[in-house]
């Protein structure tokens, strides 16, 4: 490990260096056990400046969705809780606010697998995002045709039963439902999973835009490391439930070991068996 690298690991360990914006959400130090037992986040820190999109990165089971559900206090429905640390949303701590409060507050959580009501068009579950809201129907209408103009493709299916509209159309609704409520932040949980490679590079896409003209910040969780640090501003890599690594997003997509061990992509040649015993062993540093 070089000294850039050490930087890098001790940074993470002390809650990394964050954007130096105003701080919109600070994660500090959150433990999260389930059952009373199972001890999943061990002192996880992080900070989302108000209008940037963060990834947090890591294989499965890091504890990406973990961190989100803590966030938008999702927990107890899984029998989880934040047993130490705190959560704090424009400086004010959060987590014993109920999400339906949250909500209000501007948080929206877009759960993993695309959740939509099945049974209801496309266009009901948009405007079952501004449910919460206290809005005339003009408003309501104009926010309307603003997700139309983001998500062109969902005017045309305004009419089907979401259940019956491809995987990408489901995650364009639930993106769209969420920006009905007039988010601050957005938690958006896997919105790659089972998509075809340029839906994807679609949905990130419109991402980025509504965070460039809407001021949307994103909390994001992603396995896929190249296309989350091409659209995010900041990222943080957990394993193991610690954040092990943090940065700029060009910073951590030029990092060899994230290179090697989450882009799938090495600088020199074909290793061993025996080489790879060793490699692996020294990324126990990230730890």
């Amino acid at each position: 490990m070089n000294d850039t690298q050490a930087r890098t690991a001790g940074n993470a360990a002390a809650g990394g260096d964050p954007p130096t914006a105003k701080v919109l959400l600070d994660v500090n130090g959150i433990e999260v056990i389930y059952n009373h037992v199972i001890l999943v986040l061990k002192g996880v820190s992080l900070r989302v400046a108000e209008g940037s999109v963060v990834a947090l990165l890591g294989g499965n089971g890091a504890g990406k969705t973990t961190t989100l559900r803590a966030v938008s206090n999702l927990l107890k429905g899984e029998r989880g809780e934040v047993t130490k640390g705190s959560i704090m949303l424009g400086g004010e701590r959060i987590e014993r606010l109920s999400p339906a409060e949250l909500v209000r507050r501007g948080v929206i959580q877009v759960m993993e697998g695309r959740h939509c009501f099945a049974h209801l068009t496309v266009e009901e579950n948009l405007l079952a995002g501004a449910y919460s809201r206290r809005a005339r129907r003009a408003e309501i209408e104009a926010d309307l045709e603003k997700v139309y103009t983001y998500f062109p493709r969902l005017k045309t299916r305004r009419a089907a039963q979401a259940g019956y509209t491809s995987g990408g159309e489901q995650q364009m609704t639930a993106v769209g439902r969420a920006l009905m409520a007039r988010p601050r932040m957005i938690l958006l949980d896997e919105p790659s999973m089972g998509l075809a490679p340029q839906i994807v590079e679609e949905i990130f896409g419109i991402v980025k835009d509504l965070n460039t003209r809407e001021g949307v910040s994103f909390l994001l969780a992603e396995q896929n490391t190249h296309v989350a640090l091409k659209y995010a501003d900041y990222g943080y890599i957990l394993e193991s439930g610690r954040v092990v690594m943090d940065g700029a997003a060009a910073d951590l997509a030029g990092n060899e070991d994230v290179k090697e061990f989450y882009l799938g992509m090495s600088a020199g040649a074909r290793r061993s068996f025996r080489d790879v015993k060793h490699y692996r062993r020294r990324k126990r540093w990230l730890a």
